[in-house]
């Protein structure tokens, strides 16, 4: 029964916090449930225990680099669950700042993305996959900044606009 698509609400959100390593310090009931794991199962453990094998890693690296910077980032995920079911979600992934304006933590809000968005980004992240498979991330990232630059928008306008 594994490898089935899991799907929730359009008016439903993913919530979920992390430390500065990735490490889940928080997820709403619908994080929870719809990661398969219970509440304990999940708390401090990296969030990187949801990412699924489709995912090219050129999107991590990105997210990665915004949020470390101070700046936020919409992206398409395939996560995992914990029975090896998958979901798709478009994350609006946030830092979150102490009183210092220091990066405290992180914090991601989640929700269903469209079937037409859907359509656009599972045959580019094949293709992302398949040049980080036979390159490497370097590869996969060279793929998507040439994309990009055809398209002659920034990532966050792609992505944005789909």
């Amino acid at each position: 029964m594994a490898n089935q698509e899991l799907t929730f609400d359009d008016e439903q959100f993913i919530v979920s916090k992390t430390d500065l390593q990735g490490k889940i310090t928080y997820g709403n009931a619908l994080f929870i449930k719809m990661s398969g794991y219970n509440e304990s199962e999940l708390i401090n453990q990296p969030h990187n225990i949801l990412r699924h094998e489709d995912m090219p890693a050129v999107v991590f690296k990105l997210l990665w680099s915004h949020i470390k910077a101070g700046k936020e980032i919409f992206a398409y995920v395939k996560n995992k669950t914990k029975y090896g079911d998958y979901y798709w979600v478009f994350a609006h992934v946030t830092p979150s700042f102490d009183h210092n304006r220091q990066i405290s933590n992180y914090h991601s809000v989640r929700r269903k993305p469209s079937d037409k968005a859907l359509n656009i980004i599972k045959p580019l992240y094949t293709t992302l996959l398949q040049k980080e498979r036979s390159g490497g991330i370097t590869a996969s990232e060279e793929a998507l900044n040439n994309l990009l630059k055809e398209k002659g928008v920034s990532y966050d306008e792609f992505i944005l606009s789909l």
